[in-house]
């Protein structure tokens, strides 16, 4: 009931008018007008007005009240105790109230912990920045639902961000958006704060983080200073996690999206003229005036930017591709077999020869691609005879043995070439020396097959492991570097023949000068000392 209607019930009942003809006039019931009435009454008599504080409610009697003291006992004795353990107790006593009684009695008596007090940590200009990540699911209208993630750098002192969505949070992503954040804001905080991710943190010696050795070299490029943040503990970053909400309230609220694309565009867009612009609550100037303020203090940008691009080891299969992604990308044919170098950067995939220099250069397919074929032409061997003279080559650097079974595969298999280039593959899969004693085999029993050869191998031979396969690559890459083959460890043996020949030349110089009889010994040509 408003003070309108009050005023008037008071009005029509000091006129001389009864509750029934005021709630006829008024249109209300008439317990309504009487309560009115009455409280006007009490307000009168025991002081009220509109700066007046509430008065307290007078507490009901209830079934608890006699063993309010029990209860009290309890919670002194066992601090934990729940509602339903002291229910249990209390009816052992004889309490025949009901369990949300008991439960609302334990909250008075036991309040919750209060939250925290968290002071904000202000930081001068370019002292400190903050990066995360976000993840989320969206339906773009040409590319349908997909997962993606959004990487975001801030400024602790201006507020300013840099922000973008990308596809995975790899290290190669995260550490070619921080090049892109560097370079949009001007440069690099001093410091930069982040939560326990792998890209940063390997693990904890401890209490103390363990850097990721590859992102401090990133960070000693670029001069500033990574700092992880304590588990569980994300208001550490309360200024980088903050913005997620403004982005998820402001620029993807209300919005639709054609692709990722398109929507990064209109980030783009969205940070300059709306995030940058906007006064900020806590500074009361936007981030675009005060990262002026920012800018002289950020550590300059180095002359040449950090190479981001990833390099991996792939062999090419017998059609002449190399896997990336669950993709395949089309080599010279003349490399089928051997493992390369491949470098990968967010645009293109550059597939490099034994000696280091670019043989083949594609567009790199997204992501959400797979299955899919990149192939040239010019990949390709113009006519069957060169097809064979490479497959011929990659057999005689195997060794005569594999040249022979080549040859005996080629004569008496209809589509004996074929089978030569699934043979080849093979060595994907088992390690050199037992692909070559399975040749071996099959050559001294005439098995020239490509099915002979899988045999053999399936019940001689183990499949190589990852740790074998990367072993592999890193000898790959070491002869890549050294341009030769590394000098092998010599077996003890050797060392053992030096060693007893060193020990007879001793014991003969010792005899001849010191031992009886060296005089009567029959004279030799002189010796010159060395």
């Amino acid at each position: 009931m408003n003070e309108e209607t009050k005023n008037q019930i008071v009005s029509l009942r000091q006129g001389g008018s009864s509750i029934r003809a005021i709630a006829r006039q008024l249109g209300i019931p008439r317990y309504r007008v009487a309560k009115a009435l009455a409280a006007q009454q009490r307000e009168r008599a025991e002081g009220g007005g509109a700066g007046g504080l509430p008065r307290a409610k007078k507490k009901r009697a209830s079934c608890l009240d006699q063993y309010q003291p029990l209860l009290k006992s309890l919670v002194e004795r066992y601090a934990d105790i729940t509602a339903v353990r002291a229910y249990e107790e209390l009816k052992k006593k004889g309490f025949a109230g009901g369990y949300n009684v008991v439960k609302r009695a334990l909250r008075e008596l036991r309040p919750g912990k209060r939250p925290e007090v968290v002071v904000r940590f202000e930081t001068g200009p370019g002292v400190q920045a903050q990066m995360d990540y976000a993840t989320y699911t969206l339906d773009f209208s040409e590319e349908g639902r997909r997962r993606i993630h959004l990487f975001s750098y801030l400024l602790g002192y201006s507020r300013r961000q840099y922000l973008r969505f990308v596809e995975s949070q790899d290290f190669t992503t995260t550490i070619r958006e921080h090049v892109r954040a560097f370079e949009y804001l001007g440069g690099a905080a001093a410091t930069c704060l982040y939560d326990n991710m792998k890209v940063v943190v390997s693990g904890y010696d401890g209490d103390q983080p363990v850097y990721n050795t590859r992102f401090l070299a990133f960070a000693t490029h670029y001069g500033f200073r990574p700092v992880a943040c304590r588990p569980r503990r994300p208001r550490t970053k309360g200024k980088v996690e903050r913005k997620f909400d403004f982005v998820e309230r402001n620029l993807l609220n209300g919005r639709t999206f054609r692709s990722l694309q398109d929507l990064n565009e209109v980030t783009r867009w969205w940070l300059e003229n709306v995030a940058d612009v906007r006064v900020h609550a806590q500074t009361k100037q936007s981030p675009r005036e005060r990262h002026q303020e920012e800018l002289p203090h950020l550590i300059p940008l180095p002359a040449h930017p950090y190479d981001t691009a990833e390099v991996v080891y792939r062999s090419v299969n017998s059609e002449g591709r190399i896997v990336y992604c669950q993709n395949r990308y089309s080599v010279p044919w003349r490399y089928i077999g051997l493992m390369l170098p491949v470098r990968i950067t967010e645009e293109e995939i550059v597939i490099y020869g034994p000696h280091i220099e670019e043989i083949a250069r594609h567009r790199l397919l997204p992501r959400a691609v797979a299955g899919q074929s990149v192939v040239r032409k010019e990949h390709e061997p113009p006519d069957d005879h060169q097809k064979y003279e490479v497959l011929r080559q990659r057999y005689v650097e195997l060794g005569p043995t594999a040249s022979r079974f080549l040859e005996g595969l080629v004569q008496r298999r209809r589509y004996g070439k074929d089978e030569a280039q699934k043979v080849l593959a093979l060595l994907e899969t088992y390690r050199r020396q037992d692909f070559l004693a399975a040749i071996e085999q099959a050559v001294r029993y005439g098995a020239y097959s490509r099915s002979a050869i899988e045999r053999i191998l399936a019940v001689k031979a183990i499949p190589k492991t990852a740790l074998d396969q990367r072993a592999e690559q890193e000898l790959r890459q070491l002869n890549f570097l050294l341009g030769e083959e590394p000098v092998q460890p010599r077996p003890g043996k050797e060392y053992d023949q030096l060693f007893d020949q060193q020990t007879s030349e001793t014991g003969s110089d010792e005899t001849s000068e010191d031992s009886p009889g060296a005089d009567d010994a029959p004279a030799g040509p002189a010796r010159e000392d060395p």
